[in-house]
């Protein structure tokens, strides 16, 4: 199902979510499919979206959904940045879809996590997909764009920049 995804402003946005208890796992498969569903709504609407965190459809979980070459399950992440190693760029969002924030991320980074299985996984990611997860990341920790941006002057209507 294609939930409303909210949008900046929203208080649940700037919450942070719990972990995710083994045996919740059956019970938010739901959620992961709503995931899902909703990059694909996105990317019909607005034509982006690589990526959702569960926060931005109003539940307080680590979960994140990537939607790449496959879809990803990515639960109870940690981070660890490779290198001081930084790039600068316009990120979008899904909670403010036509805005721009210039922020400045980590290039390189691990991740690990638990996939839908419960299954340990780890893998680097790197350029746009570091910049990726470390958005994603945030949203677990109420953290948006908006809130990272380089200065005063870091934001743009899509479109124009």
């Amino acid at each position: 199902m294609e939930r409303k995804i909210l949008l900046l402003g929203a208080p649940v946005l700037y919450e942070v979510s719990e972990e995710v208890k083994e045996d919740e796992l059956e019970l938010l498969k739901p959620v992961f499919t709503d995931m899902f569903d909703c990059i694909r709504g996105i990317r019909r609407d607005y034509g982006f979206g690589r990526a959702i965190a569960a926060p931005q459809i109003g539940v307080k979980k680590r979960i994140i959904c990537i939607l790449t070459d496959r879809p990803y399950v990515i639960i109870n992440p940690s981070l660890e940045f490779v290198g001081d190693e930084m790039m600068e760029l316009w990120d979008d969002c899904m909670s403010f879809p036509n805005l721009l924030v210039r922020v400045r991320r980590h290039k390189h980074c691990i991740l690990r996590y638990r996939d839908e299985n419960w299954t340990e996984q780890e893998m680097r990611m790197d350029d746009d997909m570091s910049e990726l997860i470390q958005h994603e990341y945030d949203h677990l920790d109420g953290i948006l764009a908006t809130m990272r941006a380089i200065d005063n002057k870091s934001y743009a209507i899509k479109g124009t920049v």
